[in-house]
């Protein structure tokens, strides 16, 4: 599983011109799903960006979590995540999981947040996804 986590102060994704998603304060995340990952990994992952420390305190130390800031969570499905450019000019997508197995972690993963009392807007599985964000900082980590 690969999450790209962009703190933000707002985000977006619309499909064929609809906003569908829309946050202010908070995390986008990039979601990406391999063949071998499971629940385990999803709950594992939710649990570290729940309690991720990377919003600014009143002395500009990064000390906060969402919790602590009233943050909401963006979650956008990307199976580009898993992109092989090693070989040639056009990426192979090998590594990243079936749709099938790929949406079914991904609702999971979204579910899991939501029962943890996140605020949790969501992108379209296989959709053409137009993305907005204003990245704070900007602060972008990659989690595995």
């Amino acid at each position: 599983m690969r999450i790209v986590l962009q703190r933000v102060t707002s985000a977006s994704v619309r499909v064929d011109g609809e906003i569908i998603g829309k946050i202010g304060t908070g995390f986008l995340l990039l979601f990406g799903v391999g063949h071998e990952d499971t629940e385990e990994d999803c709950r594992r992952l939710a649990d570290k960006i729940s309690g991720l420390r990377i919003f600014s305190d009143e002395n500009d130390k990064i000390n906060l979590d969402l919790d602590n800031v009233g943050g909401e969570l963006l979650v956008v499905p990307q199976f580009t995540l898993y992109a092989d450019c090693r070989k040639g000019n056009r990426p192979n997508f090998i590594q990243a999981a079936k749709p099938d197995k790929a949406n079914a972690l991904y609702e999971y993963f979204v579910e899991y947040l939501r029962s943890k009392g996140k605020h949790v807007e969501t992108g379209s599985f296989g959709a053409d996804m137009k993305v907005e964000l204003l990245n704070d900082g900007p602060f972008t980590v990659i989690l595995e």
